[in-house]
């Protein structure tokens, strides 16, 4: 432990404490963000950052308090070091946000790492979100957490953990206000909840408490405090903005693992386009490639991929290549060659010896490219040549956990597996987390460099803290069932907590065959979801929405139309997110963290902030109940308004999921003309209301232009101003709420 405070130094931003044992660096950055770390650790290097990482504020100084340790006061955080090494995070008027005991470490064997564990208190109120994806959340019950990127081998529900996508992020939500805490530290850990309680007339409350424990690395933590979308802007400062999708990729998406041929996939196109669907995107699994081997195309089942790929993209659906990072060992592949070459040492990773690592995968026995390695990243990069030839507009990366087939074990890579780490050198038990996301970060920036002009797509089943950098990612293997369903729901919204706003479910779920109902309901919340695709195996049931009889495609027609009169909207929240991190989906208490009721409830959520959307989790329900934030919310399909906070209960046939419109609201969607409309939710007589909008600025970096638009009821007629005049309203607008049509 780091026993008794012997001295301290004030530097920029903060200073450094010194104990008997240990010394503690803290450092307020500009922004508000605090850093604090042990033992000499510092900020960088970093996987999680965003190149160098802020500044230290120069206003902020260590400064001795009032029990014999030593302060920094900042602007949005009182940050306090006891003189046994414990560390208070309070608000600036002093209320207790987090409390983290002296840390204790392992002294490490001989090859091996110093171990260290943190146990942290927080106020008996608080509840836990986030910690990357997770099955069983939003909100983190009590319990253990994995921090190793898994692929559970399998489909999976709410009780299996730890899955593809784990963060060290933690968002904790209490009535004295919202906080991240992030631990950058790649190596395997556990994160154990245990939430509070609080005093039943006695007055003691016991605190909630967690504990994370790490396998090595180093112990430095940021925190970021204030309202939950301060918050997620200080996340977004710290690590980065998010990759903004092309607008396509903000439409209907349809894949399966297993379409097989040309054929197959010129039919579920004309499905489609039969039945007047929607659909913007259709993704290839890996029996388009040859022998699954990538970077190839089996010429068999598809003799002229760039020719298929132009003549669906004249039909308004593009096409997105899966891409796996394992490549068949075996002289000859182009790609294994290609790698052998790449500096002094190749492009793969190593064991302790110097001989490339050997995995299982779907080509057989395989490599695995260094992708913490420059010059690995630059070379992958520029493999995706060979994509955007065949016509492909995006990537959908998969089994970059990464993943080995193995009969026991850890189906990885061997922890003794030598990486390159930016130059460092270092063995798989660090690199393993940050695989994926330096994966995604070669992707990203070599499709930057082949095709300057338009914005990529990306996303991946696996990741870290940054990954939003370069793009989004997808639920994985979801098992088909309600359980799955809920699941999907929780991922979204945990993954948006911790950075990532883009991302969303196998709809219908990966395995087995939905009940019609189930398929309904998962497309439904689909619908509203960043990315909306539908997805299965190869021995799975169908998933095209005229498989499950006219009932099902008459309403999966609905709720595709409303996805694309809602298309707008999405624009705009896609860029809210790149310019202030805000997810598209939220939890109910983004605009209210201190509702305690609203904290507690997870089967529903606010998209962007103008829209309330309650999706149906639950077998055989036609009405549901719905938690409502304060203020006036508008039935969208009835026009009713009910008033919050408070619980209603609203219909929920099977042609739809209730979605309520919070008054004042204004929203742009496509109107019936294809163009931009204004609707508008009217305010209550003496409120007002509003909303942004973003237009649509095509596919390329042309910078966007936030339009400001408030309205207000006076007279008895809703008025729309943009910054102030109404006259800058140039688009039509369509007031919903009013029940005498003269006032709109």
């Amino acid at each position: 432990m780091p026993g008794l405070l012997v001295s301290a130094e004030p530097g920029p931003g903060g200073g450094v404490v010194r104990f008997a044992r240990s010394e503690l660096c803290v450092r307020v950055t500009v922004g508000g963000a605090v850093f604090w770390a042990w033992d000499g650790a510092a900020p960088l290097p970093s996987y999680a950052l965003r190149d160098a990482g802020p500044e230290p504020d120069p206003r902020a100084r260590l400064e001795p308090d009032t029990n014999g340790g030593w302060q920094v006061v900042s602007e949005r955080l009182r940050f306090v070091v006891s003189r046994h090494g414990a560390v208070e995070l309070r608000t600036p008027g002093g209320v207790l946000l987090r409390r983290e005991l002296p840390p204790r470490w392992w002294e490490p064997v001989e090859g091996g790492a110093a171990r260290w564990v943190q146990r942290s208190e927080v106020p008996a109120d608080a509840r836990f979100f986030g910690l990357g994806g997770r099955a069983g959340g939003p909100r983190l019950r009590e319990g253990a957490y994995g921090l190793w990127n898994t692929d559970p081998g399998g489909r999976f529900g709410p009780g299996d953990d730890p899955l593809y996508l784990t963060m060290p992020v933690q968002v904790v939500v209490s009535d004295a206000g919202t906080h991240l805490v992030f631990h950058d530290n790649s190596w395997s850990g556990r994160v154990t909840l245990r939430e509070g309680e609080e005093g039943s007339g006695s007055g003691h409350d016991r605190p909630g408490t967690c504990e994370v424990r790490m396998d090595g690395g180093p112990l430095r933590c940021w925190v970021v405090a204030g309202t939950p979308a301060r918050v997620l802007q200080g996340w977004t400062a710290l690590t980065g903005a998010p990759a903004l999708p092309p607008s396509w990729a903000l439409g209907p998406q349809h894949a399966r693992w297993g379409f097989g041929s040309e054929q197959e996939v010129r039919r579920i196109v004309k499905g489609y386009r039969e039945r007047g669907l929607p659909l913007s995107v259709l993704h290839l699994d890996i029996d388009h490639y040859d022998a699954h081997q990538v970077f190839t195309v089996d010429r068999e089942r598809f003799p002229d991929l760039p020719r298929l790929a132009k003549e669906l993209r004249e039909e308004g659906v593009r096409l997105v290549s899966i891409v796996d990072p394992a490549v068949r060992a075996a002289a000859g592949n182009a790609v294994f060659d290609g790698g052998l070459a790449v500096g002094a040492e190749g492009a793969f990773v190593r064991d302790p010896q110097g001989s490339p690592v050997l995995g299982e995968v779907w080509p057989g026995e395989c490599v695995y490219p260094d992708f913490t390695d420059p010059l690995v990243r630059e070379w992958w990069g520029g493999l995706y040549e060979e994509r955007l030839g065949q016509g492909f507009a995006g990537v959908w990366h998969d089994m970059n956990e990464p993943v080995s087939f193995s009969a026991f074990g850890d189906p990885s890579l061997p922890r003794s597996a030598r990486h390159a780490l930016e130059g460092r050198g270092g063995d798989h038990r660090e690199a393993h987390n940050v695989y994926a996301l330096a994966m995604a970060r070669a992707g990203y920036e070599g499709l930057r460099r082949l095709r300057p002009d338009e914005r990529p797509f990306l996303f991946s089943r696996s990741g870290w803290a940054g990954m939003q950098r370069y793009g989004g990612t997808w639920s994985g293997d979801v098992a088909t069932g309600w359980p799955g369903l809920r699941a999907s729901l929780a991922l979204v919204l945990g993954l948006g907590l911790c950075g990532v706003p883009y991302s969303g479910p196998d709809v219908g779920g990966f395995d087995g065959s939905p009940s019609p109902e189930l398929y309904l309901r998962w497309f439904q919340l689909g619908a509203y979801m960043p990315l909306f695709r539908t997805h299965a195996a190869i021995d799975a049931g169908r998933r095209e929405p005229w498989e499950f009889g006219p009932e099902v495609l008459a309403h999966a027609g609905r709720a595709l139309a409303e996805r694309e009169r809602l298309h707008p909207y999405f624009v705009t929240l896609a860029q809210l997110a790149r310019l202030t991190g805000a997810p598209y989906v939220r939890p109910l208490w983004w605009g209210a963290s201190g509702d305690r009721e609203l904290r507690d409830c997870e089967d529903a959520f606010l998209l962007g902030d103008a829209l309330l959307v309650a999706p149906v989790l639950e077998e055989g329900t036609d009405r549901r109940p719905v938690r409502l934030p304060r203020g006036r919310w508008y039935d969208t399909a009835t026009g009713r308004a009910y008033e919050g906070p408070g619980q209603v209960v609203v219909d929920a046939p099977l042609s739809r999921v209730p979605v309520l419109a919070r008054a004042g609201a204004v929203i742009p969607v496509r109107g019936e003309d294809g163009r931009l409309e204004l609707e508008v939710w009217a305010p209550p007589a003496g409120r007002t209301g509003g909303g942004l909008v973003v237009r649509d600025m095509g596919d390329g970096w042309a910078t966007a232009e936030v339009e400001r638009y408030t309205s207000r009821l006076t007279a008895g007629r809703v008025v729309v101003e943009r910054d102030g005049e109404e006259e800058r309203v140039t688009c039509p607008v369509r007031v919903r709420g009013l029940a005498d049509p003269a006032q709109r």
